[in-house]
């Protein structure tokens, strides 16, 4: 199995990187635009499985 520690750790840096140079309302709606896009792309995956199995 892959490890994801290298994403997980960039992930991690990241994120304090930006709660340190943003409010919480601006922390609040970028989760949820990222919360959004990560939902948009897993459906466009699933679709695409689907459409491929036809």
């Amino acid at each position: 199995m892959k490890s994801n520690c290298s994403n997980l750790c960039f992930l991690s840096a990241l994120a304090c990187q930006l709660a340190e140079c943003m409010d919480e309302k601006e922390l609040e709606v970028l989760a949820i635009d990222l919360t959004t896009l990560g939902d948009m792309l897993a459906s466009l995956l699933a679709h695409q499985s689907v459409c491929k199995n036809d």
